[in-house]
């Protein structure tokens, strides 16, 4: 006679429990809402009182998928949402009404050409092989947005490769991007557990020109670092021209706001490549990438 094998679990899965809820016969009590489930009832869960919840699942979600994808580390790519791709930024010269719009439609179609970095720097590290145990490395994430983000999400498309796209809820309807591998889209309502996934397996960040919602990503993130929240990783700017006219770094220094060796925290760069053979830099050319 061999030894009983013990049950793997004794309690109902919820999901047997959530359809048993909803069969049977009805009473007063059943129909009301407070009979519900409480993970079945969204006005409860909606309450304000259930926010810590809700911020709970929102880090909980993403996590448990993209640990079930085998993703250990990604390579974030943060830009404008308003960069045209090369083919269409004539259009927006042509559509111009006034001096102002065509001013600023010639600058942007000037900043089109990063559209085509975004996609090449997405391509090249969708080339990076698994590790030994198979976990994937520098998994291109993006904001899953237009623009650069849809650039980068277009790049691991070129190579066959999956990406991610962290959407965020917005009062206009924003759509993923239709490059964005659809099990790793994920929209979010607070844009602190947003920020939170961008960076939790990020081992390189690349930056594109953009507006507030870049700078908001890009300053939070060399604020993690320059205070030792977070460890140093490879923080790519692109545009030197760009940035330099936006914001004047060295003047923070010579406020004696920020130290000098703070702006050792990132690098400018032009192209993909350059990019890329920094982050190679970093991590002393350990990177290995398919042929």
């Amino acid at each position: 006679m061999t030894d009983p094998v013990p049950p793997k679990r004794v309690f109902s899965p919820a999901v047997e429990e959530a359809k048993s809820a909803k069969q049977g016969a009805t009473s007063a009590q059943t129909e009301h809402p407070a009979y519900q489930l409480a993970f079945q009832d969204m006005d409860f869960l909606l309450r304000q009182d259930l926010r810590p919840v809700r911020f709970q699942l929102e880090l909980l979600k993403p996590e448990l998928l993209l640990d079930e994808a085998g993703i250990e580390s990604t390579f974030v790519i943060y830009g404008s949402a308003r960069i045209p791709e090369p083919d269409k930024a004539d259009t927006l010269i042509q559509t111009a009404s006034t001096d102002h719009q065509r001013l600023v439609a010639e600058r942007l179609k000037a900043k089109s050409r990063y559209y085509d970095e975004a996609r090449r720097l997405a391509r090249i590290a969708s080339r990076v092989e698994p590790t030994a145990d198979g976990k994937r490395q520098f998994v291109v994430c993006s904001g899953g947005g237009p623009s650069i983000m849809e650039a980068a999400n277009r790049g691991a498309e070129d190579e066959g490769k999956e990406s991610i796209g962290l959407n965020i809820v917005l009062p206009h309807e924003q759509l993923p991007n239709p490059y964005v591998t659809p099990s790793l889209s994920f929209q979010f309502h607070y844009f602190s557990l947003r920020k939170m996934h961008f960076l939790i397996r990020a081992r390189a960040v690349a930056v594109f020109p953009g507006g507030f919602g870049t700078f908001d990503e890009c300053f939070e993130l060399l604020t993690l670092m320059q205070t030792g929240k977070i460890k140093r990783l490879p923080v790519i700017l692109f545009g030197r021209e760009f940035w330099e006219r936006v914001i004047d770094f060295q003047a923070l220094v010579d406020e004696g706001v920020v130290s000098p060796n703070d702006l050792q925290l990132f690098k400018f760069v032009e192209t993909a490549e350059e990019a890329w053979e920094h982050v190679c830099h970093f991590y002393d050319g350990s990177i290995e990438i398919a042929d």
